[in-house]
């Protein structure tokens, strides 16, 4: 493997307010890398909550150049009448963060990379050793097949049982596409090191739009693992506004309606499932005899679709 330390830069005045602020113990390192799964915008939205609301400063930056695919994924530009005016430069970057009370923590947030993955992992676990990070935490989104009249669920997982005792286990084992978080996970545990995360399920209709209720679930667990002051209450009023809307989409439609029932119908067959060796199938009772959550899903965004085509502005 090439040197880890030569694809960042570590800004040195504000790594010695790092240094100088930690007492036995560092700053914990929150990451939500863009690039992966996250569905309703659930990691994105926390990162820009955070650097909306607390202040910051630039503490690591990498070398995105080494680190990109361009031609999988290409930065846009703009073009104004004959001359091109910008570039929307892609960035990785950690910074230094101050909490509520002043506390200091540390936020990952940028790229995923495309390649090097071992390479940028041992990066950041340099970093974890060099400013003495106790937890390092990470969220995102994922799709599933649930009503948003539920209170959201979430999958916690982490390097050691004990960091997410509090939290039930909705999966057994499963093979899926893995991400740099989550080989970053897998190795910090591997070498000592404390890591876990938070993946929000997202009503799987909702997960191609922002949906700020999920990144209030992520943060609300994040605060409860770190004691943190997130600032949360401030994520309020736009996921007030989001579930007015899917509110009145669906009092619009006796059709949508009746989807969202299947949805609900099926959440509370999982719920009373948990536990059991089958969650559509609890033992000694018959199978639930529900749609799919991907053909209850189609039905519910045909739906929006022909709400659209119907508009006055469609």
């Amino acid at each position: 493997m090439l040197d880890p330390s030569e694809i960042y830069d570590v800004d040195a005045q504000v790594a010695q307010q790092v240094e100088a602020a930690s007492e036995g113990s560092g700053p914990v390192l929150v990451h939500a890398v863009r690039g992966f799964v996250d569905a309703g915008q659930a990691g994105a939205a926390v990162a820009e909550h955070l650097l909306e609301h607390l202040p910051s400063r630039r503490l690591v930056t990498f070398d995105a150049d080494q680190l990109l695919d361009y031609r999988s994924r290409r930065p846009t530009m703009t073009f104004d009448s004959t001359t091109w005016s910008s570039y929307d430069e892609p960035e990785l970057v950690v910074d230094l963060l101050e909490d509520g009370a002043g506390v200091p923590f540390l936020l990952m947030h940028g790229i995923e990379p495309d390649v090097q993955w071992e390479r940028y992992v041992a990066a950041v676990r340099q970093l974890v050793e060099r400013f003495d990070v106790p937890l390092t935490i990470g969220v995102h989104g994922i799709p599933m097949g649930i009503p948003h009249t539920r209170p959201l669920s979430v999958t916690a997982h982490a390097t050691r049982p004990e960091l997410v005792a509090d939290h039930p286990s909705w999966f057994g084992a499963v093979t899926v596409p893995a991400s740099a978080s989550s080989l970053l996970e897998l190795r910090l545990g591997q070498s000592g090191h404390d890591a876990m995360g938070f993946a929000v399920h997202v009503p799987h209709y909702l997960a191609q739009s922002p949906y700020p209720q999920a990144s209030v679930a992520a943060l609300e667990r994040v605060q409860r693992a770190t004691g943190l002051d997130l600032q949360v209450a401030a994520l309020m009023p736009a996921a007030e506004e989001t579930r007015a809307e899917i509110e009145r989409q669906v009092n619009d439609s006796a059709e949508i309606a009746a989807v969202v029932r299947a949805l609900e119908d099926q959440y509370d067959a999982f719920a009373r499932s948990i536990g059991r060796p089958s969650l559509l199938a609890p033992t000694g009772e018959q199978p639930v005899d529900l749609p799919t959550a991907e053909e209850l899903g189609a039905e519910f965004e045909r739906f929006l679709a022909e709400q659209a085509d119907g508009s006055p502005d469609a």
